[in-house]
This record gives C-alpha cells, sequence and structure tokens, in this order.
C-alpha cells in the first residue's frame, strides 16, 4: 500500500504543481502583472513548490534529513542528471557570460550553506539571511533585465526570467493562459493546487520514509535519491521538451534557477518555520557535492568546445552522477 501511497504523493505535487502555476498565472494576468514578474516570482515559486512542500512536511513532522537532503539531492539532480539527459538529447548553447555570473551566485549560495551547517544546524537566522539574499537576487535580475532590454517584459535575460520561458512550453503560454480561466475558476484553482501539494508532500514523505526503513535505508539516502529526483520532475520535463523542441538555450537558465531558488526559498523558509538539526554526514561526504556540481558546471561549460553543452559533456556529467549514487548506496 505504500508504494502506491508514494506514487499517489508523486502525481500530486506534479500535477498541482501545474495546476498552481497555470491557476496563479490567470489570477496575475488579471492584475495585469507583465510576463517578466509573472515568469520572476509566480512561476518560480510554483516550480519551487514540490521542494518546498516537501522539506516543509519533513522538517515539522522530524524528519530532518528529507528536510535537508531533498534540496542538496535535488540540485546535484538537476545539474548531473537533468541537464546531463537534456545535453545528450540536443547540444546546449550556452552564453558564458551568464553562466560565469549566475553560476558563482549558485556556487556562493552553496557555500553560504555549507557555512551554516558547520554547526549541525541550520538556524531560522540564517534561513532568513539567505532567503534576504535570494531576494536580492531576483530584484539584481530585474536590474539586469531592464538594463539590457528597456523594459520588464523581456523573457530571455538570466536564469530566473528563462524560466517564464520553458514554463511556457509545459504550462502553457503565459500571455494566453489567462483568458482560459475565469477569475473564480482561477482562485479556486489556487486552493485546490495547494491542498494537493500539501496531501502529496504528505504522502510523499511518510510512505517515502516507510520504504526506506523496509528496505533498511535511511531517511537521508532516500531524500538524496528517490525523493530529491521525483520533486526535480518538474525542471526533467521542462529541459527534455525543451530539447527536442530545439529551445535548449533556456536548459542552463532553468537549472541555475532552480538551484538557487532551492537553497534561498525552499532551505530559507523551512529553516524560518522550522529550524533544523543537520546530519554529520553532510560535512563529511554530502556538501562537497553539494557545492562541487556547481564549480563541475562552470568548468565544463568552458571546456572544448565552449559555448556549447555537447553530448560528451552531458554523457560525463551523467556518469558523474552514477557515481555519486554508487557512493551513497555503498
Amino acid at each position: 500500500m505504500e508504494y502506491f501511497l508514494l506514487l499517489i504523493g508523486f502525481t500530486l505535487l506534479i500535477f498541482s504543481g501545474r495546476l498552481l502555476i497555470k491557476s496563479s498565472v490567470s489570477v496575475a494576468r488579471r492584475l495585469n502583472l507583465s510576463s517578466f514578474v509573472i515568469g520572476l516570482t509566480i512561476v518560480a515559486i510554483g516550480t519551487s513548490a514540490p521542494e518546498l512542500l516537501v522539506s516543509l512536511t519533513g522538517a515539522v513532522k522530524g524528519y530532518t534529513d528529507v528536510a535537508v537532503y531533498n534540496v542538496v539531492g535535488s540540485n546535484i539532480s538537476n545539474v548531473l542528471l537533468v541537464l546531463a539527459i537534456a545535453a545528450m538529447i540536443l547540444p546546449i548553447p550556452v552564453k558564458t557570460r551568464t553562466v560565469w555570473f549566475d553560476g558563482s551566485i549558485m556556487l556562493l549560495f552553496s557555500l553560504m550553506v555549507w557555512l551554516f551547517v558547520l554547526d549541525l544546524r541550520f538556524s531560522a537566522r540564517e534561513g532568513i539571511l539567505i532567503f534576504f539574499l535570494l531576494v536580492l537576487y531576483i530584484l539584481a535580475s530585474l536590474y539586469r533585465s531592464q538594463r539590457e532590454s528597456g523594459h520588464v517584459e523581456r523573457t530571455a535575460v538570466g536564469p530566473i526570467s528563462e524560466r517564464a520561458g520553458r514554463q511556457a512550453a509545459v504550462f502553457g503560454d503565459v500571455r494566453a493562459s489567462a483568458p482560459g480561466m475565469k477569475i473564480r475558476a482561477a482562485v479556486l484553482g489556487v486552493i485546490a493546487a495547494s491542498g494537493g501539494l500539501a496531501l502529496g508532500a504528505h504522502l510523499l514523505v511518510d510512505n517515502a520514509v516507510i520504504v526506506a526503513r523496509q528496505f533498511g535505508l535511511s531517511e537521508r539516502i532516500i531524500s538524496v535519491s528517490l525523493i530529491a529526483v521525483g520533486t526535480s520532475i518538474p525542471e526533467l520535463t521542462t529541459s527534455v521538451i525543451a530539447a527536442f523542441r530545439k529551445e535548449t538555450d533556456i536548459s542552463i537558465g532553468n537549472i541555475i534557477g532552480s538551484n538557487i531558488f532551492n537553497i534561498g526559498l525552499v532551505l530559507g523558509i523551512t529553516a524560518m518555520v522550522k529550524p533544523m538539526a543537520v546530519n554529520p554526514l553532510i560535512l563529511s561526504f554530502d556538501i562537497f557535492w553539494f557545492a562541487g556540481v556547481a564549480i563541475l558546471l562552470i568548468v565544463i561549460v568552458n571546456l572544448p568546445p565552449k559555448s556549447i553543452l555537447s553530448r560528451w559533456k552531458g554523457l560525463s556529467m551523467l556518469s558523474v552522477y552514477l557515481i555519486y549514487l554508487y557512493f551513497i548506496l555503498n
């Protein structure tokens, strides 16, 4: 039964996240918000909702390994699995300047988490600080977009704004979504999606812990592998669809933006709601991979041929991910 409930939890997270974005975008359109602002806020938060609800649920229920390692595993799988598969389907053009700047921001956020957990705790003050830095990063992205395009409607500058474009491929065009839902239906959709996310997170966390214990696995292992990959399904789906549609230029921004939001939004809010004790293993193993994927992404993008994430680079990243799974399972 727990396997069935686990599947139901995953399904609820995926479809509730999709409904939340469509309904929220409809409400935002009725309020005459711009596409850029919608992508920067509603779409970004909506795609991070599965990780946020899973981490919050884990923290509140006392499964702190689930709360922390959901983000750790998700960030690792986003780069080494999701981006790797997209690159293997079709080589990805890369804007080196964007990767250097925003990849460095992702690395900075990762190193800050490393610093915060040195005392094996993630406190409310640390959550507030990293969430505040996320807000600054969002404002900086807005400023960069305005400076480069002259208005906030441009949706192809920077990783967060790129999220609006790539989400349109899966969740429906931002501009076209509003007329499709009346305001009452959209509000009810937001409420239903929020409930679905909460229920899905509850089912996923509880039953994933049960399955882990049946196989003699720890919460850490199940969180950094099964749960992390499950909550990365929206990123995997959109990146693969983008690759097949030859919209590969959005894949790098998708992953970097997702990882930054996972740290600043998910870990930040979770720590503010429920300060967390951290598994000591994070300092001897996991944190090196957590920060290392940001460094690896910057390095591998600058290997020949530059300005493109080729199939062999994607295969190399996938191989590193398999090595990572081997180490955590043994």
